[in-house]
Order: C-alpha cells, then sequence, then structure tokens
C-alpha cells in the first residue's frame, strides 16, 4: 500500500529578508520530494498575516508549516503552532536567523529544503514573556530599546540596526531591576537582561551561550553597566560564544521570572518590541513546539565555521550595496524634485 503523502503549507514574507524570493520557490519545484509530499505557498500581505494562516492551517491539520523569511516570521508561525500536532519548519531568509542557526538548520535554502525532505521531528521548549510567546531571547533594557527604534527608522537591514545601536550606546542610561525567581529576589543596576530558550539573538551572537531549547529552563543573562574600555572584550566573546567568562556579566538558570522597574517601558520577543508594565512575568513551557531539523548535525570544522563566516560577509556585503543603491536613488529623487523646483519644470 503507498504511503499517505504529507501536505505542508509554505508561508513566505515576500517583503523581509536577504534571499531572492522568487528563487526559493524555484528550489521548491525543483528541489521537493514530491513522491512524498504535496504543498502550497502562501505569501504574507500584513503584519500579523502568517499567524493566522499558520493558525488555521494548524485546525486543517496540515502536517508541516514552513516558514520562509526572516526572524518575526518564524515567530509568527511558531507561535501559532504551540501545542498542536503541525510541525514548525523554517526555510532562513532574515538577516539574524536566531532559531534556525540554534537549530543548526542551514542557511542556503538548496540545504535547508533538503533537511525538510529528511523531516526529523524534535520537540523544544518554548518561553512566555507575559503571554506572549518566544523561542530564542526575551529581554528589558538596552536591547529591547534598540528594537523599538529600529522598528521606527522606517528602514530595515543591518545597516540601520547599527546605526540604531551606535548611536543609542552613547546615551542609553541603564536600570535597577529586581528579579524574583524560586530560589529568591536579587537586584541589579543592568544595561541588559536577556532571558534565552535558545543561546542566541541571530547572527551567531550568543548572548545564552549554554543554553539549549530541551531543558525546561531559561538562562538568564545580566549585563551590567560597562565603560567604553570594556566593550572590544564584550562584542568578541558575544560572537565568541565566551561572553558568560566576562567580567560585567552575571547569569543564571531558572524556570519561571518576574522582572520589576520603577516605570513601563518596552521589551523584546525574539527582537519585536512591545511595551509593557512594571512587572515583567516570563516562563519557559516544556516540550510546546514540534519543529524540523536536521537528521544528523554537521561537525563544526574549521572549515564549515570559516565558510559559515564568509557567508555572512557575503550576506553583510549585499546589504550594504543594497542600502547604499537606497540611498542613492533616494538622493536622485530629491535632487530631481529639487531641480524641478528650481527650474519651475513639472
Amino acid at each position: 500500500m503507498k504511503e499517505q503523502k504529507k501536505s505542508i503549507s509554505f508561508i513566505i514574507n515576500p517583503i523581509s529578508g536577504t534571499h531572492d524570493k522568487q528563487a526559493i520557490l524555484n528550489m521548491l519545484e525543483e528541489k521537493m520530494d514530491a513522491e512524498k509530499f504535496t504543498w502550497e505557498v502562501i505569501a504574507t500581505e500584513y503584519a500579523g498575516h502568517a499567524a493566522e494562516i499558520a493558525a488555521e492551517k494548524a485546525k486543517q491539520g496540515v502536517e508541516v508549516v514552513v516558514a520562509i523569511g526572516g526572524d518575526g516570521t518564524v515567530n509568527e508561525v511558531a507561535r501559532s503552532l504551540v501545542h498542536t500536532q503541525t510541525a514548525l519548519a523554517i526555510i532562513p531568509s532574515g538577516s539574524g536567523n536566531g532559531l534556525a542557526r540554534h537549530l543548526h538548520i542551514p542557511l542556503e535554502p538548496k540545504k535547508a529544503i533538503e533537511v525538510l525532505n529528511e523531516s526529523k521531528l524534535q520537540t523544544i521548549d518554548y518561553g512566555l514573556l507575559d503571554q506572549t510567546p518566544f523561542f530564542c531571547t526575551c529581554g528589558v533594557g538596552f536591547d529591547a530599546f534598540v528594537s523599538l527604534k529600529f522598528a521606527k527608522a522606517g528602514r530595515r537591514g543591518v545597516l540601520t540596526y547599527l546605526e540604531q545601536t551606535l548611536t543609542e550606546s552613547l546615551n542609553y542610561q541603564p536600570e535597577t531591576y529586581e528579579i524574583e525567581t524560586e530560589d529568591g529576589t536579587q537586584r541589579h543596576k543592568a544595561f541588559l537582561i536577556a532571558c534565552g530558550n535558545a543561546s542566541q539573538y541571530g547572527n551567531n551572537a550568543y548572548i545564552a551561550p549554554h543554553a539549549t531549547l530541551t531543558d525546561g529552563l531559561l538562562d538568564i543573562t545580566i549585563l551590567e553597566p560597562f565603560t567604553v574600555l570594556d566593550v572590544p572584550s564584550l562584542a568578541f566573546q558575544l560572537f565568541n560564544k565566551t561572553i558568560d567568562h566576562n567580567s560585567r556579566i552575571k547569569t543564571f538558570r531558572c524556570k519561571k521570572l518576574r522582572i520589576h522597574r520603577q516605570k513601563e517601558g518596552v521589551v523584546h520577543f525574539d527582537g519585536e518590541p512591545m511595551m509593557a508594565g512594571t512587572d515583567i512575568d516570563v516562563k519557559v513551557v516544556r516540550q510546546g513546539l514540534q519543529v524540523i531539523v536536521p537528521a544528523q548535525k554537521e561537525p563544526a570544522t574549521m572549515f564549515r565555521k570559516a565558510q559559515e563566516y564568509f557567508n555572512d560577509i557575503i550576506q553583510l556585503n549585499d546589504r550594504v550595496v543594497a542600502d547604499i543603491m537606497e540611498k542613492n536613488k533616494s538622493l536622485l529623487r530629491h535632487n530631481k524634485d529639487l531641480v524641478k523646483k528650481l527650474t519651475g519644470k513639472e
């Protein structure tokens, strides 16, 4: 008897990320195993649409929903699939790709499709920031503040993010927080507090280098006030998985915590900003989401690390070029409008 084909829905955000979306869609026709799967492709039309589509597909009993986009698209899809029989898969095409990187899903679309063809399932934990699900990190302080500035900037991309980070870090003032866990209450003046379900923000920036997705614990990282002299070592250790060795860093693990601050403000979940009150509740939910992962984790060879590094450099270069071209186009449009006004020609 012939095995019934699995149903897959691809949800694609046409405006996010760095990859050519049409090229990815062409790869689906070429690389997906038509003997195993039937599939459809649905494009999102507005913020929050991916979550609506994924929820509907889970109700229909679709077996796998694939997020094609950045971390925001992945979060939208994933939060609609928690505690359902529908699994999440990812074809990463954002700038950060935090969850995909943690799960060792290849950043190359072709290889990510190969992972999907293998369809190995793993059940992972997720976090709740108040009642909002997150899968990599959430937090308060500077990283949340920058995520809000980034969202309001009107331009996406790594250059905008770096620009906001460098500009705001010069003026940002640390706050004093009370942190209550099952082990008691502690008080910290902190630049940021990050709660890690997974190990990184994205772009291989490991804010919680020892976090795992299956231990039922959150890895909490507190960055205390620092000087400009500390920046080089903090930056190096963030990308070298050793930030917990820094004297300005305090870490611990817990199942849940309450963060109290003096005033309301911004928090972030998987890099997305959200306003919250003075008391912020964070907890981990065990074994809540099925995900498609590689059948075999590739060994972290020097060659592969170098390849990933150069792939990141190439992607960064592409984004830099795109950003410069967009700025030049904007400048040309402005100059043309100015010439028309000066000459009186319309």
